[in-house]
This record gives structure tokens, C-alpha cells and sequence, in this order.
């Protein structure tokens, strides 16, 4: 009896190991008991898709002509893509492009201003930086936004202070300080300042296998920054229908979990962390998964959110990202999962997606369609 009871507390210790390895020890046991906790939803369900891209044209590199080449692959090939595909509304799919403040030329800017102008996507912030402070981080936050909505009409305004409002996914995942030794960042309480700059929600999240993914899991929610205290949104309270938000930043995290179905070349099971690259394509199986995370505003499980992400620029992903590949993700995803009875299918930007959050909890009905512009409306944006 003992033997056995010791060669099961190894396994156990051995497996935890393992979860340890991998940075799967701090989500793991949340993950799990998400699996027994699942929603009970009555009518269909309406499903907000949303594809955002970490958008580096200098990636891995320091020739104009290749930033070139890759953000005119995007603006010739993307439209051409999404424009065989349609969700209930009639929009077709909306590439949110997270543009690096640090990699800024006016002319990348102005050719993805115009293919949003078509319909094609929206433009929000992201930003590598390291060793910073709150000070330098205000100006750069606040010089960029402006130099954005001003010169090429991207981002929204808020409706009543009329400051410049985004979208925000932090480079390395290192969302305040989040990454060990606070490399990649340098400020606590980073999640104040965001707030401060106009930020109106993060989308970073999930950040798996890296160390700076949080116990907090497949959720809509809110946290709040703490003066001196570094990954403040490992934690935090669920948007929810008739609440009041109990934090500062609403954050809108992507699906993740363990995919049974998606088998590694060893034949063991995928971690799904809602990345999309050659190396890791949107399978049936995966969009499933995505579907079934059933991430949403606590009391409105009848409205899902699904927010995918990806690193556009690098050549070695852009035929999954723009060829068949895309196509199979979003002729799925219009098939199974946009049929009016069971399932209906909005493709949303980031804006958007909040807007539609935000609607639910103030206790909206009916169709999501009728809040994508609910509190921030959408960017005029500059043709070429």
C-alpha cells in the first residue's frame, strides 16, 4: 500500500515538473476547473471572432525594402482573401493590426489606413520596450496615439473627454513587468498609465508557454494596477452583466487550454494559446476548441468571444495567414458555425469586440451587430 501510494505521489511530482517546464504550473489547475464549470446557454449562440496581429514590418530585420515587401503582400493579398468571406452581418473579416510604436514610417501606415478605410481591419497600438520609466512610457504612448489619429484617422476618440482612445498588446507579453527580472518593461503599475494614455482594453493575453501568462484564464475581466507591484492582472474580477466594473482596465483574453485532438509530432497534446503560424494553423479541431472555451461576459453566455493572434510580417507564416489555410478558417467558421439556428457568426476588430463587451454588461439583448460602435465608434480612417 505504501509502495503504491509513493509511486503515485512521484507521478504526481513528476507530472508537475513537467507542467513546471513548460510554464503550465501557474494556468494549469484554473484551466481545469473551467472544464467543470461550463455555462448552460438556451438560443443560439452569437460568436465574435476577432484576429489580432502583433504587425512588426522591421522584424528580424534592417532593410526598408523588405518592410516594404511585407506590408504590401498584406495590402494586395488581404482583401483579395476576405473578401470570399462574409459573417451574418455581411462584414467581411477584420485583421486588427497592432502596430509597433517603435518601427513607426508614415508610408506602412498609409497603405494599412487605406485597406481599413475599405472595411479591411483597424489599427491599434503595440509596443516593445525595455528599462523604461512612467514618464518616458506617458509621452510615447500619448505622442503615438495622436500621431496616429491625426495623420492617418486611425483610432477612436471618446465620446465625451474626446481623448484619443486604443487598443493595446504588449511586446515579449511583458505586460506590466510581467517577465522575470522586469525585462522587457521596467514599470509597475504599467496598467495605470495605460488607463491614464486612453488605453480601453488590453488584448495581450494569452501569453503561453512564456513565464508572464497569468492564472487568469478563457475571461473578460478587469484589474487594476498597484503602485509598486508588477503583474497586477494575474488576478481580477469577471466583466459582468448589471456589475459595475470592478478594476481599471478591462483586459480580453484569447482562448487557451489543452487540445486532446491537435497532436504534437510526438504524439502528445497541443497547447492551445491562440497562435497562428505555419507551424501551428487554424485546424478544425482548434477552432472547436476556440469555440467551445466559451470566453464571455459572466451572465451573457449567449455571447462568445474569440480573439486569435498572430505575427504577420514573418515570411515564413504569410501563406497560412493570407492563402488556403485562412480560407479553410473561415469557410469552417461560416459553415458550423454561422446557421442561424445554433450559431451566429460576427466577424468584429478589437473596438468592436469591446464595444459588443461593454454592451452586454449593461444588460443589452438581441443581436451584438447593434453594438459594435456602442461606446467608441469607428475611425474614419485616410484612403490612399
Amino acid at each position: 500500500m505504501y509502495f503504491i501510494l509513493i509511486i503515485a505521489l512521484l507521478a504526481v511530482l513528476a507530472f508537475w515538473l513537467v507542467l513546471k517546464k513548460k510554464n503550465m504550473d501557474v494556468w494549469f489547475i484554473p484551466y481545469i476547473k473551467q472544464l467543470f464549470n461550463k455555462p448552460k446557454v438556451e438560443g443560439p449562440i452569437h460568436i465574435m471572432f476577432c484576429f489580432v496581429d502583433h504587425f512588426e514590418p522591421q522584424w528580424n530585420n534592417d532593410d526598408i525594402d523588405i518592410e516594404r515587401a511585407r506590408v504590401d503582400r498584406w495590402c494586395e493579398d488581404y482583401p483579395k482573401m476576405a473578401k470570399q468571406h462574409k459573417d451574418a452581418d455581411g462584414f467581411h473579416p477584420k485583421h486588427c493590426f497592432f502596430y509597433p510604436e517603435e518601427e513607426y514610417r508614415f508610408e506602412h501606415l498609409a497603405k494599412l489606413s487605406d485597406i481599413c478605410y475599405q472595411g479591411f481591419g483597424e489599427i491599434e497600438i503595440h509596443l516593445h520596450h525595455h528599462d523604461d520609466t512612467a514618464e518616458n512610457f506617458t509621452k510615447t504612448i500619448v505622442d503615438f496615439a495622436s500621431m496616429l489619429h491625426q495623420d492617418h484617422g486611425a483610432l477612436p476618440t471618446h465620446p465625451v473627454t474626446g481623448q484619443v482612445m486604443y487598443a493595446f498588446i504588449h511586446g515579449n507579453w511583458a505586460l506590466d513587468n510581467s517577465l522575470p527580472g522586469g525585462v522587457k518593461c521596467g514599470i509597475d503599475n504599467e496598467l495605470s498609465l495605460l488607463v491614464e494614455t486612453g488605453c480601453y482594453v488590453d488584448m495581450t493575453l494569452p501569453s503561453a508557454p512564456s513565464p508572464a501568462q497569468t492564472k487568469k484564464v478563457n475571461a473578460i475581466y478587469y484589474a487594476s494596477g498597484k503602485e509598486g507591484e508588477c503583474k497586477s492582472h494575474n488576478t481580477g474580477v469577471d466583466a459582468e452583466v448589471g456589475k459595475e466594473p470592478q478594476g481599471d482596465l478591462m483586459l480580453i483574453q484569447g482562448p487557451l487550454g489543452i487540445n486532446l485532438r491537435w497532436r504534437t509530432a510526438k504524439g502528445l497534446p497541443h497547447i492551445e494559446n491562440s497562435d497562428i503560424r505555419k507551424v501551428m494553423p487554424p485546424i478544425k479541431s482548434r477552432i472547436d476548441q476556440w469555440v467551445n472555451s466559451h470566453i464571455h461576459v459572466k451572465g451573457k453566455p449567449e455571447w462568445v468571444f474569440i480573439k486569435i493572434h498572430t505575427h504577420g510580417t514573418q515570411e515564413c507564416d504569410m501563406d497560412t495567414l493570407l492563402g488556403e489555410h485562412r480560407h479553410n478558417m473561415h469557410s469552417y467558421l461560416e459553415s458550423k458555425y454561422n446557421d442561424g439556428d445554433n450559431y451566429v457568426l460576427h466577424y468584429v476588430s478589437a473596438r468592436e469586440m469591446y464595444n459588443i463587451a461593454k454592451a452586454a454588461e449593461t444588460e443589452k439583448e438581441g443581436n451584438p451587430n447593434e453594438y459594435r460602435d456602442y461606446i467608441l465608434a469607428k475611425p474614419p480612417y485616410k484612403k490612399l
